[in-house]
């Protein structure tokens, strides 16, 4: 074992053991950061308009500050920019992460020293988690791939401004700058098919150990590696262990992913976002990501199933349930409040607590009332590709409300196979079949004939790389919309159909 491997280990022990003590005082942890977040932000311009000198309890918060999305925010930010101090949280962001918005066009989501300290300590955490759980530390000799978006930064009101995986490019720590690839050069290239290309021929020759990225980018990565070289990709990198993800779920590209690597590797779970680090997977042999109750956020909890109610019911972490789904809510170190990140999460444990991410709180179908949602679609494909001989690249699920003349409407699922199955029906059935037993408002409406069962249109081979490239979000942190309950992205995908 190296020097290096050794001391990841020692660092990773001590880090084990601070995580332990939060993890055993979960409600105590959060209450802390909850106090210490308001007793912060108490003479800022948002403390002020919201009396945060007023508030000492959570039900004193719940009250005074309302749930919040980024459109609501926005009178904030817009004073960030023109330069005023102490608006969300104390003096002024370092960073702006800039994200793409549905509705409000791009979004600034402000980024402080505290915020980014948390980043970087979390994303470093679930190497050490594993390195802690596992006893491997060999691949820390190895070089290392982080595929991400340009570290160029620009600026906007004096501050900073970038994606947030080029932001985090900046915090790679001296230790690993050896072991780091892509070269700077060539992280910096903006054209995601040249930077892949220029990547591959970077890294063929080069002892990987970890490679980390979105599956689907990382995806193209490996294709383009297979096509090079004509190798598998664990054959190229003989030492290539360990794969870090985050952003989609990747069962879906499970199999697919065994295929181009030739053999099973170990994978870490991540829950970044522009907003915070959330969660990561701490156990190879569970499932689900620890929350990290220690990092600087607060979390609230609302039932996803009531999140467009009038005055849904907010719960602490110490109020969840497991196996319900939740719209999770955050106050951070950053100065976001009871804002809302849109993604929908499902614990699977309180003793951690431990979360699935099951959606996004906008992104679901429920065009004739049976509130379809990510997860849902994500298990019955996995389980058809399990049950047949097919392999997925990538797919999304949208309403077909306008049927041809005397068909009922139906849910519409575009997918690109690499393989497709040697029986569609089959793949088909199992699909539907595994919907009705998940989905009960789902099952009553094809039992009452108002819908029909699903269909499938197959995709073009790289059809959805070339609609993701017709709107400008071809590579970085950009992933498709799994499924939504309108047909923009279906539209967009037609000239790419086989079927």
């Amino acid at each position: 074992m190296s020097l290096k491997a050794f001391a990841a280990r020692i660092f990773a022990k001590r880090i084990a053991q601070k995580t332990k003590k939060w993890v055993a005082r979960p409600h105590e942890t959060q209450e802390r950061v909850f106090q210490y977040l308001v007793a912060s932000a108490k003479l800022t311009q948002f403390g002020q308009d919201h009396g945060f000198a007023e508030i000492h309890t959570y039900a004193d918060f719940s009250q005074k500050v309302p749930v919040r999305d980024y459109e609501e925010l926005k009178g904030y930010i817009g004073s960030i920019i023109e330069g005023v101090e102490d608006v969300l949280w104390p003096g002024k962001p370092i960073y702006f992460a800039k994200t793409s918005g549905t509705t409000s066009g791009a979004k600034y989501i402000p980024i402080t020293k505290e915020s980014i300290k948390h980043q970087v300590e979390a994303s470093r955490n679930a190497i050490l988690n594993y390195i802690h759980e596992t006893g491997n530390a060999d691949f820390v000799d190895g070089k290392m791939i982080f595929l991400q978006g340009s570290p160029i930064l620009e600026e906007k009101g004096g501050i900073k401004l970038g994606r947030l995986s080029g932001i985090s490019a900046h915090y790679v720590p001296n230790y690993l700058q050896k072991n780091r690839l892509p070269s700077w050069e060539t992280n910096c290239i903006e054209d995601w098919e040249t930077k892949v290309d220029k990547i591959v021929e970077e890294t063929e020759k080069e002892n990987m150990t970890v490679i980390a990225g979105i599956p689907s980018w990382v995806q193209m990565y490996f294709e383009k590696l297979n096509a090079k070289t004509g190798k598998k990709v664990g054959e190229l990198f003989k030492e290539f262990q360990l794969f870090i993800y985050g952003g989609v779920n990747y069962e879906p590209y499970r199999a697919k992913f065994e295929n181009l690597i030739g053999r099973k590797v170990d994978s870490i779970e991540l829950f970044p976002a522009s907003e915070g680090f959330f969660a990561y997977q701490n156990s190879q042999k569970e499932k689900g990501m620890l929350l990290l109750l220690d990092a600087g956020i607060f979390y609230e909890f609302i039932k996803a199933d009531e999140f467009f109610d009038e005055n849904p019911k907010r719960l602490t972490i110490s109020e969840v349930e497991l196996d319900v789904d939740y719209a999770m809510i955050i106050s951070t170190n950053a100065g976001l409040w009871a804002y809302n990140i849109g993604d929908t999460i499902r614990f699977i444990s309180k003793k951690p607590y431990k979360i699935i991410v099951s959606g996004r709180i906008k992104h679901f179908i429920s065009a004739f009332g049976e509130h379809v949602i990510a997860k849902e679609v994500e298990e019955a494909l996995q389980l058809a590709v399990e049950g047949t001989d097919a392999m997925v690249n990538e797919f999304t699920v949208a309403p077909q409300t306008n049927p041809e003349k005397g068909q009922l409407p139906y849910h519409e699922w575009f997918i690109e196979f690499e393989r497709q199955p040697s029986d569609m029906v089959k793949f088909t059935t199992i699909i539907e079949e595994h919907m009705k037993k998940q989905n009960s408002y789902y099952l009553d409406l094809i039992a009452g004939n108002i819908l029909q069962p699903l269909k499938i249109s197959t995709i073009k081979p790289n059809g959805f790389q070339e609609y993701m490239k017709t709107i400008g979000k071809l590579g970085g942190q950009n992933k498709v919309q799994r499924l939504s309950n309108d047909r923009k992205v279906a539209d967009g995908l037609e000239p790419f159909k086989i079927s």
